[in-house]
């Protein structure tokens, strides 16, 4: 598919989780076949001021493309002075957060509370529209809660505004992430717009894949924490949805540790050791998870300090399986 003028050769993206989608994930995830990426939400403020910790939330690889900045805020004027500054680091799209349910934001004014004003929502994305050169998308959810559901609404000013697509998450902001996505809203809001749907929220295979796209009729799916220390669902929603095309064989004991190497020494080469180690150990613990005795290596994985110490603890885990003959 297309959003605005940049081409798309896949249905499954990787979600703008904060905290996780850093470029090195990113890149990871499309190495695995996630054939669109968004960065970490980025603060509209914290780029007025020039902040550091935000400014290198903006940076993208060559090797991530097509990759959406994604920004927050709920003043027009400086999202949109945001996004055009975000254009110094070349990103394929400009996506808009009005999804994010997180107390911090949404007190801040930013995320899912701007459901409750769908107006401002529209004069956001006009504003940064009119600013910049690249397509511009909306994260929506559902609303804010049961009792005011207005997603189809929201999208359509948000189309109307310029948008060139819209990522809808299938739950109210009171839901969080609890179970249970409302694919019924999700194709309403796919029936209300005429630009391209990307249905997110409990994606975790490729049936979920193939149920989302089938029940919901929209573009594409988008994979947020089922990716995290499994990027190989990318390929395995690949797959599914195309078996001939996307061959797929589920990753060993052996090559999970591999990749969670690699992927802690990116993280290290992007961040510097010591802050890179800090921020790999959410990622290791999950790599190990569903390893057997992985239990017993969780606390040593949520304690590593440099990369020697996840070298050790992965030959240990991988030693302790093969004299259990479970590789």
């Amino acid at each position: 598919m297309k959003i605005g003028n940049v081409s798309i050769d896949g249905l499954a993206a990787l979600a703008p989780m904060a905290g996780v989608a850093d470029r090195a994930f990113r890149e990871l995830c499309v190495r695995f076949g996630a054939s669109y990426v968004v960065s970490e939400m980025v603060s509209a403020r914290g780029i007025s001021f020039f902040n550091d910790k935000t400014i290198n939330l903006l940076r993208i690889s060559r090797n991530e493309h097509p990759c959406a900045i994604q920004i927050f805020g709920d003043d027009p004027d400086i999202m949109a002075n945001a996004a055009a500054f975000a254009l110094n680091y070349e990103p394929d799209i400009i996506d808009i957060n009005f999804g994010c349910p997180a107390p911090k934001v949404n007190k801040s004014g930013g995320g899912a509370i701007l459901m409750k004003s769908p107006e401002l929502c529209a004069r956001i994305v006009a504003s940064v529209k009119r600013v910049v050169n690249i397509p511009v998308t909306a994260k929506i959810r559902t609303g804010w809660d049961y009792s005011s559901v207005n997603a189809p609404f929201v999208a359509k000013l948000c189309e109307n505004s310029g948008a060139d697509a819209i990522v809808i998450h299938g739950r109210t902001r009171d839901q969080m992430f609890r179970p249970g996505v409302d694919l019924d809203t999700i194709a309403k809001v796919k029936a209300s717009v005429s630009v391209p749907v990307i249905g997110n929220g409990d994606i975790t295979c490729g049936q979920d894949a193939y149920n989302m796209l089938h029940r919901t009729e929209c573009d594409m799916i988008m994979v947020g924490r089922a990716a995290l220390g499994n990027p190989w669902v990318f390929s395995e929603v690949n797959h599914f949805l195309d078996p001939s095309n996307y061959p797929y064989t589920p990753p060993s004991i052996e090559e999970k540790l591999q990749v969670m190497l690699f992927h802690t020494g990116s993280i290290c080469c992007n961040e510097g050791e010591t802050l890179g180690i800090m921020k790999a150990r959410r990622h290791i613990i999950s790599y190990i998870r569903g390893i057997p005795f992985a239990s017993a290596f969780r606390d040593r994985a949520s304690r590593v300090t440099c990369m020697r110490d996840v070298e050790v603890l992965a030959e240990e885990i991988l030693n302790t399986c093969r004299n259990d003959a479970i590789c």
